[in-house]
Parts: structure tokens; sequence; C-alpha cells
């Protein structure tokens, strides 16, 4: 019997031109300073052309408000909060790659060589760029446990909800009384 040389043999997933596990991930690009809103508007309009939406599904140039005073005049300025960088979720094939990769302005993706490094759930929540709504199940007056942040392991009387905001009033023992802390709704689990 012959020996298939492995070099030879291609995953199921490198035979369709995908480099990752075919899952829509958040990649960073790096691009020339002062380029990043061209190249946001240059990855969609090739996108467009070529009909890729179901490779590349959204470009984000984070961006953050900030008030400024300057002359005595108060002025809410925009800024980039990662200058040089463009946030990009795609399915990683050589296709999608080769677009990105190729766009003017663009001088690579952050990761190893060729094979960009997606960014974690962590670090796609604490950049706020996917913003992800809990539907927590609780009223005011139920108990819930503090799961994440300086009050980790505390439990507590729920006080207050804001649905829009996704945060919670809860007052917690600390200090020695009860103290409200208002924390996101990721950070606490109901008690049954």
């Amino acid at each position: 019997m012959a020996e298939v040389e492995k070099s030879n043999v291609l995953s199921p997933l490198e035979e369709e031109g995908l480099r990752g596990d075919g899952q829509a991930r958040w990649y960073v690009v790096h691009t020339y300073s002062g380029y990043e809103n061209k190249v946001k508007l240059n990855i969609e309009k090739m996108v467009e052309n070529r009909g890729m939406q179901d490779l590349i599904k959204q470009i984000v140039v984070p961006m953050e408000d900030r008030l400024e005073i300057r002359g005595g005049q108060r002025k809410i300025v925009s800024r980039k909060l990662f200058p040089g960088y463009v946030i990009i979720k795609m399915i990683v094939t050589n296709e999608s790659w080769y677009l990105v990769r190729n766009t003017e302005g663009v001088t690579g993706f952050v990761g190893h060589g060729s094979n960009p490094v997606p960014l974690t759930d962590e670090e796609v929540n604490r950049m706020g760029i996917e913003k992800v709504y809990i539907d927590l199940d609780v009223k005011v007056g139920d108990s819930v446990r503090v799961i994440s942040g300086l009050f980790e392991g505390f439990i507590g009387e729920v006080l207050e909800i804001n649905k829009e905001k996704q945060v919670l009033t809860v007052s917690v023992p600390a200090f020695g009384r009860d103290t409200p802390v208002e924390l996101e709704f990721g950070q606490v689990d109901r008690l049954l």
C-alpha cells in the first residue's frame, strides 16, 4: 500500500481556503496612522463589489467622545481609541485575508505573519466593540451573587434595575454596613 505524504494532504478547512475554524471572529488590522477611516471605507467598498458580506461582517474604528474645555468653551471631541488600528469581524479565508491585507493603508494583521490572531471574547467586551445584551431574570428585592469585579463573592439585594444600560444597583454588606453598588448584568448571578 502506498503511503500518502502528509504535506500533500489538506484538511477540509484548508481545501475551502479557510485559515481558521470557519467562525467569524474579531481581528485587529494595523494601518498607517490617520488612515483608519479610509481603510474602513475601502474595505467596505471592496466587500460590497466582490459580494463578500458573508466573510467580512463588520469593520470598526473604535472611537470615544471626550469633553474638552478650550478658551472657556465646552466641546465634545471624538477621538480614536486605538490610533493606527481597525477592528474587523470576519471569517479568515485566503480570499478575505488577501482583500484586507492588500488594502491601501493596511500594514498587516496583528498576529504571526500570515496567521492573524483573533481577539478573545473578554477583549471584545472590554473594548466595547460588540455589545452583548444580557436578559437577566431578576426583580427588585431578589438576592444576587457578585461573580466579578471588586465585590466578587458578595451576596446582595437588588435595589434598582436599568435594562437599557444593562446595570443594576445592589446593596452589598461592605465597610460595616449595606452599601449600594452599581453593577453590570454580567457581573451578577441570581440566587434561587
